[in-house]
């Protein structure tokens, strides 16, 4: 065997895999017939993906974690033995994600998370547009044509779509914040007072909240809440091990690359929606006329442009406009080139982006780590899938949270610049929560705490 985490030499193991159709199945409608996954993914220009067991696992530490999970991914998809008529939808992926930080610890609530963790799912089921296939992987020295079509057989005849309907959310009994209002004024007034004196340009400072379910956490209803609610998101749960999983729907893509297209943007710059259609127009006017909105996003605009350049080329900028979402309103410009390189190169080239880490980078991870209170572990860092050929989606894992039984700990941030004022990114922080606390509050939780801002843990 290799030493290199466990990944048996190309030269003595080989991946086979085969695909067979399934019965139409909705993303859900999977996860409650199949159990307890260790990958999901959905986009909402892709098909779903759930993937169970490890035909292979990578696993990766320090600033060089993109090229070595992308080597050791290589060595376990360098030969494949899959039918040449299988269909390309149903290929084999590497599904995952990597820590914030390089020096991610992976204790406490991060548990069981690697600085880079991706797993080629033993049983990948895809699903959208009508169709659904299941695909079986194995890998090794051993790994069998027979044993694979076995799998096949055990999982597409116990398969019936479970489609019921999500439950009634569970209710949250109990919300304790990692950072204090008081702390956040602090936190906030140290880093403008940095960015006057030059030290920085943008530092992006995030929270957390430790809360307690009144009931314990589905991840098949946690997921179509959220695809109800932000159809165009990225929808995800990763868990690397058997402890806590973590999911999300981001409405950020770091970067998609499909052939040489690819494909990212700047998402930068936030507001609430209005309670009614011309509050909401007004807000939206506003996020496009202020100098502020338009100088933060700008700044990552620029930024994404300037990483693109030694990887890409034909890097072209689309118009500038609203993205609106359920709770709040961005600022969003679509960003396209062309570039031969693994989406893992375009990812590594990519993260982080102003628009969540800061400017200058170095400076602003160095700010971030002293700042803030808690383990930004998965959070806000890139998360998604590759295959064979170099090609892939990732975003930027936001509006994400670690949930294990009846514990959840949602994540959420604000852009700090020269002239931020510390209660309006209070509030900005608390509206990027609601996606994850949706999930959970029933109609009769107060919410209060999270909703408006006041109540300081």
């Amino acid at each position: 065997m290799d030493s290199r985490e466990g990944i048996a030499r190309a030269d003595t193991a080989r991946l086979v895999s085969r695909t067979v159709r399934l019965p139409d199945a909705s993303l859900t409608g999977v996860l409650r017939t199949l159990g307890r996954p260790n990958a999901v993914w959905t986009a909402p220009d892709e098909p779903g993906v759930v993937g169970y067991g490890a035909a292979a696992q990578v696993t990766a530490d320090g600033a060089e974690r993109f090229g070595a999970v992308r080597e050791r991914a290589d060595d376990v998809l360098a030969s494949p033995d899959r039918p040449a008529d299988a269909p390309a939808v149903a290929r084999p992926r590497f599904l995952g994600g990597f820590a914030f930080h390089d020096g991610h610890a992976g204790t406490g609530p991060w548990d069981g998370f690697p600085t880079a963790a991706f797993v080629l799912p033993h049983v990948q089921v895809v699903t959208g547009a009508g169709e659904t296939w299941l695909t079986v992987n194995a890998h090794g020295e051993n790994a069998s044509e027979s044993a694979v079509e076995r799998t096949l057989r055990d999982v597409t005849e116990r398969f019936a779509p479970d489609e019921r309907a999500a439950a009634s959310p569970p209710g949250v009994v109990a919300t304790e914040r990692t950072t204090s209002r008081a702390e956040w004024r602090e936190q906030v007034r140290a880093a403008t007072g940095r960015i006057r004196s030059g030290e920085l340009e943008k530092v992006v400072l995030a929270q957390a909240l430790d809360v307690t379910l009144a009931g314990a956490f589905s991840l098949p209803d946690a997921m179509a809440r959220l695809g109800d609610t932000y159809p165009s998101c990225f929808r995800f749960a990763l868990r690397p091990t058997n402890g806590a999983a973590f999911f999300g729907a981001s409405p950020e893509r770091l970067v998609t690359r499909d052939g040489d297209a690819l494909r990212t943007g700047a998402l930068a710059a936030t507001v609430g929606r209005g309670g009614t259609p011309d509050e909401d127009q007004q807000l939206a006017a506003d996020l496009r006329s202020s100098s502020k909105y338009r100088h933060e996003h700008e700044v990552v605009a620029e930024r994404i442009r300037d990483q693109l350049a030694d990887v890409a080329t034909a890097v072209e900028t689309g118009e500038r406009r609203v993205r609106k979402l359920e709770t709040v309103q961005h600022l969003f410009t679509p960003i396209t080139a062309s570039s031969d390189a693994h989406v893992l190169t375009l990812v590594e080239a990519l993260h982080p982006t102003p628009a969540v880490g800061g400017l200058p980078p170095d400076a602003a991870l160095r700010v971030i780590r002293e700042t803030e209170t808690f383990d930004r572990g998965w959070y806000a860092a890139p998360v998604g899938w590759f295959d064979r050929s170099g090609d892939g989606t990732f975003a930027v894992a936001l509006r994400s949270a670690l949930a294990d039984e009846t514990r959840v700990r949602p994540f959420a941030g604000a852009g700090i610049v020269a002239d931020s004022d510390p209660d309006t990114e209070w509030d900005e922080v608390q509206l990027k929560y609601r996606p994850i606390l949706d999930v959970f509050e029933d109609d009769g939780d107060d919410g209060t705490d999270a909703r408006s801002g006041g109540g300081d843990a």
